[in-house]
C-alpha cells in the first residue's frame, strides 16, 4: 500500500462543529484560525482506557513539536454521563488534557470524518487537508514520522507558521484531595488515598479530611524512593498486604501506579516507594516486546506467562486485591482486559484470565471476555467481585483453591458494552453505567460503586440459585470509584471515594433505606451503517515511511471478527492474518454489532540495524451494521491509512 508519502487523496478536512470548547480560554477555534499548524484531531470519550493511552502518547509529541503542532480534543460520548459539559470539564482537567477540546456530544464532528470506533486520529495538513486517518493506540512513533514529514514539506513550501496554538490552560483546582480514586483503611485507623490527580498517595487522620502526610512528590514520573522523592502516575488501586507476607515482601500496600503500567510496593513505616512489577512500559496485545529476552519461553504475547514481575509490561493495572484462594494478588488489567495474579513471594506475576479481547462472555477463566476491569473485592468465600467498567456489568470470579488462575466468571448484572443505565429490581434486569469499585458488605451483599450515575448500588444474591436483586443505597454521589467499609460508633459505614467532588463520603448502612429507581436503559447512540448481505471487509494498515511488515515473530497482521447476535454474520467470523475477509451477514437477523479486532507489527527498516525498533498497531472496531438490499458492498477500516 505505499509509506506514508502514499497519503489520501486531498481532501478538504471538515469544519469543526460542537456545542463548545474547552482550554482555549472560552473562545472557539475554526479550522482557519489553525491554518499553517499540522492538526492531529483526537476523537475520544473519556471512559475509553484506549483513549486515555492515546492522551499519554500524545504527551511527547505535543511537547517536540509545540510551535507547529496542535491536537484537538473531539469529545464524542459513548454513556450518558460523558455527554455532561460539567462531567467532561472535569474530565479534561483530570487527565490534564493539554489541548483544545471540542465538546461534540450530538456526533455531528464525528460523522463529518465518518470516525466509527474510540480513539480515531485524523491528521490534517497545514493547507487544511485530510492527510492520514488512524484507528486505536500504538501511533506514537506513525504520527512522529508523518509530523516531521509534514513540517520539513510545509516549511520548505512556506506554508508552515511556527508559534503557539490555542490551547490555555485552565486554573488548577486547590484541595487537599484531586480526582481521588480508591482508599484502605490503615492498621492505626487512618486512611490512606490514592489522590490521582495529585500523582501521590495521602495518608488521612479518621476523620478522612485532616491530612497526616503524603508519599509521592505530586510529580507525574516513575520513581522509587522516600516519600518526598517519589513519584506516581495516576495510581488508583491499594491493597493491606497480609501481615504474614509483609516480612517477606518488606511493604506493607500495593498499589496499582495506572499510568505508569506498573505496581508499587508502599513501606508505611518510612514511607519508601519501590516498584515490585512492571517495566514502566505498556503492554501492547500482541507485540513480540511484552516480556524482556530471557523471560516467558515461546510464548512472547503474555498470555499464559509466568515468570519475573520485573521483566513483563503491564497495562493500566486498575485495582488489586489479595485472594486467599490463590495465594496472590488479583490484578485487574484493565488496559487490555484482563486479570492477573501477582505472588509477591515467590515472586511472579501470571496472566490467569481474559482473552484480550474485550467484551462480557462468562466462562472458564482462560476464555472469558472482559472489558476493562477497574474494581476488585474479595469475598469471606474467596470469590473475587468485579466492577466491569465498560460492559456495565458487576461479575465474579470463582476461583479454584490453590491454583491461581483456575476459576470461572459469571455476570450477575451488565448486558455487554453498548447497553448501560440505572434500573433496579431483578439482577438479570437491572443496569448500572460504567462502576469503578465493589465492596463486600458485612452481611454479604456487595456494595457497587456507579460512578456514571452518581450512586452507591447493592446487589443481593437470590435463593434457590436466582441472580438475585439490585436496590440504590445512595444518589446524588460525583463520581464515586472506590468504597470502603469501615466501623462506625452506630454500625458499618461505607466509606465512598467521590472522585470528581475531591473527597472522602461516608455513608451509613445500619438503617439504610434501599430504594428501587428506574431511570431507564440506554444504548450507546452511533451512526449506523447499512450493509448488504455479502460484504467485503478491508482492514487498511500501511507502515510509516522507513518501516515495514514485521513478521520476525510470525506473521505480522491479525484480524478477528465476530457479531452480536452472532447469527448476524453467516459466514466470516473468526481469527485469521489477512485484512481482507469477505463476509455473509444474515437478512434475517437484520441488524446488530460487527465486533472486528485488528494487529498489525511493523518495524524499522534498516538493515545496519540488528534489533531494529518494533511498533504495534491494535484497534477494536464495534460497528453497528444494518442489513438492506441498498447497503454498501465494503466496508472499509482505517488502523492507519
Amino acid at each position: 500500500m505505499g509509506g506514508v508519502s502514499g497519503r489520501l487523496p486531498r481532501v478538504r478536512a471538515s469544519e469543526l462543529v460542537g456545542r463548545g470548547w474547552l482550554n482555549t480560554g472560552g473562545r472557539d477555534v475554526s479550522l482557519t484560525d489553525l491554518r499553517g499548524k499540522v492538526v492531529v484531531l483526537d476523537f475520544w470519550t473519556f471512559c475509553c482506557i484506549n483513549c486515555l493511552h492515546v492522551l499519554d502518547e500524545m504527551r511527547e509529541l505535543e511537547a517536540e513539536f509545540s510551535d507547529v503542532l496542535v491536537v484537538v480534543g473531539v469529545h464524542s460520548p459513548k454513556f450518558v454521563h460523558e455527554a455532561d459539559p460539567v462531567a467532561l470539564a472535569s474530565a479534561v482537567e483530570r487527565y490534564e488534557v493539554h489541548h483544545p477540546v471540542l465538546d461534540d456530544p450530538d456526533l455531528v464532528t464525528w460523522r463529518a470524518y465518518t470516525a466509527r470506533a474510540w480513539p480515531t486520529l485524523v491528521v490534517i495538513d497545514p493547507e487544511g487537508y485530510v492527510v492520514a486517518q488512524m484507528a486505536g493506540e500504538g501511533h506514537r512513533h506513525n504520527l512522529e514520522v508523518l509530523v516531521r514529514e509534514l513540517v520539513a514539506e510545509h516549511d520548505a513550501k512556506g506554508t508552515l507558521h511556527r508559534g503557539e496554538g490555542p490551547y490555555v490552560p485552565p486554573a488548577p483546582t486547590p484541595g487537599t484531595l484531586r480526582f481521588p480514586a480508591k482508599a484502605v483503611a490503615l492498621p492505626d485507623g487512618n486512611l490512606l488515598v490514592a489522590d490521582a490527580g495529585h500523582h501521590s498517595l495521602a495518608e488521612l487522620a479518621p476523620d478522612g479530611q485532616t491530612l497526616v502526610r503524603r508519599i509521592g512528590s505530586g510529580e507525574r514520573g516513575l520513581v522509587d524512593g522516600g516519600p518526598d522523592d517519589a513519584r506516581f502516575s495516576e495510581p488508583n488501586g491499594l491493597c493491606p498486604v497480609p501481615d504474614e507476607l509483609r516480612a517477606w515482601v518488606g511493604y506493607d500496600v500495593l498499589v496499582a501506579d495506572t499510568v505508569n503500567h506498573a505496581l508499587r510496593g508502599v513501606r508505611l513505616a518510612d514511607g519508601h516507594v519501590s516498584t515490585v512489577a512492571g517495566t514502566g512500559e505498556q503492554f501492547m496485545v500482541g507485540a513480540a516486546d511484552n516480556v524482556l529476552p530471557g523471560w516467558g519461553g515461546d510464548d512472547r504475547s503474555g498470555r499464559a506467562y509466568a515468570g519475573a514481575p520485573l521483566a513483563v509490561r503491564l497495562s493500566s493495572p486498575w485495582d488489586v486485591a489479595w485472594s486467599p484462594q490463590w495465594g496472590a494478588f488479583v490484578v485487574a488489567m484493565a488496559g487490555n482486559h484482563t486479570l492477573w495474579a501477582f505472588d509477591a513471594k515467590e515472586p511472579s506475576l501470571r496472566h490467569v484470565a481474559g482473552t484480550m479481547n474485550e467484551g462480557l462472555l462468562d466462562g472458564p477463566l482462560a476464555d472469558a471476555w472482559f472489558a476493562q476491569p477497574s474494581g476488585l473485592a474479595v469475598d469471606d468465600e474467596g470469590g473475587i467481585w468485579l466492577a466491569d467498567s465498560e460492559t456495565s456489568a458487576l461479575r465474579v470470579v470463582e476461583p479454584v483453591r490453590g491454583s491461581a488462575g483456575d476459576g470461572s466468571v459469571r455476570t450477575l448484572v451488565g448486558a455487554g458494552l453498548f447497553e448501560f443505565g440505572h434500573r433496579d429490581g431483578a439482577a438479570d434486569e437491572a443496569r448500572l453505567q460504567h462502576p469503578l469499585g465493589v465492596a463486600v458488605l458485612p452481611d454479604g451483599s456487595v456494595a457497587v460503586a456507579d460512578t456514571y450515575n452518581g450512586a452507591v448500588r447493592r446487589f443481593v444474591a437470590g435463593a434457590d440459585g436466582t441472580r438475585g436483586e439490585v436496590t440504590t443505597i445512595a444518589t446524588g454521589l460525583a463520581e464515586p470509584s472506590g468504597l470502603v467499609v469501615l466501623d462506625g460508633a452506630d454500625g458499618p459505614v461505607l466509606l465512598v471515594v467521590e472522585s470528581a467532588a475531591h473527597r472522602l463520603t461516608r455513608v451509613p448502612l445500619a438503617g439504610v433505606v434501599a430504594r428501587a429507581v428506574d431511570g431507564g436503559v440506554h444504548r450507546t447512540q452511533r451512526p449506523v451503517t447499512d450493509l448488504g448481505e455479502r460484504v467485503r471487509l478491508d482492514v487498511v494498515f500501511t507502515p510509516a515511511a522507513g518501516q515495514k511488515y514485521d513478521d520476525r515473530y510470525g506473521p505480522s497482521t491479525r484480524l478477528q471478527v465476530s457479531a452480536t447476535p452472532p447469527g448476524l454474520l453467516l459466514a466470516g467470523a473468526g481469527d485469521d492474518v489477512a485484512f481482507e475477509r469477505e463476509l455473509v451477514l444474515d437478512p434475517a437477523v437484520g441488524e446488530g454489532v460487527l465486533h472486528v479486532t485488528a494487529h498489525a507489527a511493523s518495524c524499522d527498516d534498516d538493515p545496519a540495524v540488528e534489533y531494529p525498533a518494533c511498533h504495534l498497531n491494535a484497534q477494536d472496531w464495534g460497528v453497528p451494521v444494518r442489513v438492506t438490499a441498498t447497503g454498501e458492498t465494503t466496508l472499509t477500516l482505517p488502523l492507519h491509512g
